[in-house]
């Protein structure tokens, strides 16, 4: 039998706007939506022109491309702009994750397999344990493996000499970064939420690719209510066209979106059930708080990790919530989303939205 964190993280984890890789997700279409070149990356303007630079001047120098720590929310093409690196460069990619690397052992089978300028992408890198990252540091500056054989007295080093090679790390929390890990990497560059103007284009490319019919109008919707993330905005495009084929004409216009995305209780913000349902509790349960997250948690059967990993991150970025050292309060552009008169509380209701 599940524990109850356990099914609440599935609950979670199957939302229609988590921005993590969920059920719903099949590996095959997720890869084929994918941008190979720089040119098809839409959004992310800022990154996309600093790393053409980095990469033709390592490509001049016939040199490695220094090691590249990208961070920001879950869904916003990490994965993606790491294959896309590789590809410019002209060189493979290996692909892991920080807790699938259990043993030092583990990380030596996977940098001696590398070839020369290979791209070594590790994604969720801040859950490197402490002794993989003790093996890490001379890799990244060295190239070099120190591997210690056998035990006690007779114990010695040997080190095996590595191909020059791109570590490039993905994580959502760079803070948990340790400090000698973060200070290894050459570029360091952020990911932002995308526009609903760059969602849109994703979703009409999306629609292209996967031969569905979808009008301006249509896509621009599903952009809107995709919480500035792309892997949210794919999910839905799939989501709609099942609506669009059994109550439409096959075509995805912003009638039908809006019908889909209505029955699938996702609002004109992206906010969906569990969102409100905080909200509502926070309003109306405790007047706008301030009030702890245990407490809000409980109140509404859900565990205080979910509402803090899952729905705080969005409600902040839109300055619906606050966080104060008493507890959690909500704004007065919450209130006024959710249909409630806003009598002043503890927090600041100066807030603006990152859309607007």
């Amino acid at each position: 039998m599940l524990e109850s964190s356990e099914m609440n993280f599935e609950r979670s984890e199957s939302r229609m706007v988590s921005p993590n890789i969920t059920e719903n997700d099949t590996d095959d279409i997720e890869v084929g939506l994918r941008p190979k070149t720089l040119s098809e990356y839409i959004g992310q303007d800022k990154v996309k022109e600093n790393m053409s630079v980095y990469i033709e001047a390592a490509k001049k120098r016939g040199e490695p491309l220094d090691h590249v720590l990208l961070y920001g929310p879950p869904g916003l093409g990490k994965t993606t702009l790491s294959a896309i690196i590789a590809h410019e460069m002209g060189v493979n990619i290996r692909i892991t994750s920080g807790p699938a690397i259990e043993k030092p052992g583990d990380l030596a089978a996977l940098l001696t397999n590398l070839s020369e300028h290979d791209v070594l992408f590790i994604d969720e890198i801040h859950r490197l344990s402490r002794s993989i990252e003790e093996v890490l540091y001379p890799a990244l500056e060295d190239y070099a493996l120190d591997i210690i054989i056998g035990k006690g007295p007779s114990a010695r080093s040997l080190r095996i000499d590595l191909p020059k090679f791109t570590l490039i790390g993905a994580t959502t929390r760079a803070g948990q970064l340790t400090s000698p890990l973060r200070d290894r990497f050459g570029v360091i560059q952020r990911l932002e939420l995308y526009t609903h103007e760059q969602l849109c284009d994703i979703i009409m490319r999306s629609a292209v690719i996967l031969g569905i019919a979808c009008d301006k109008s249509g896509a621009m919707e599903l952009a809107k209510r995709a919480r500035g993330t792309p892997r949210i905005a794919n999910r839905l495009l799939k989501r709609v066209r099942d609506f669009a084929e059994v109550i439409g004409n096959g075509k995805i216009t912003e009638d039908i979106a809006k019908i889909a995305l209505d029955r699938m209780e996702i609002d004109s913000l992206g906010l969906d059930n569990l969102d409100k349902r905080m909200l509502n509790m926070l309003i109306r349960g405790y007047n706008g708080g301030p009030v702890g997250l245990e407490t809000l948690a409980s109140a509404i059967g859900e565990e205080a990790v979910t509402l803090e990993d899952v729905c705080e991150p969005f409600l902040m970025q839109l300055g619906f919530v606050a966080r104060t050292p008493r507890g959690r309060c909500a704004t007065a552009l919450a209130y006024k989303h959710m249909g409630y008169e806003y009598k002043g509380g503890a927090a600041d209701n100066t807030q603006q939205t990152f859309f607007e």
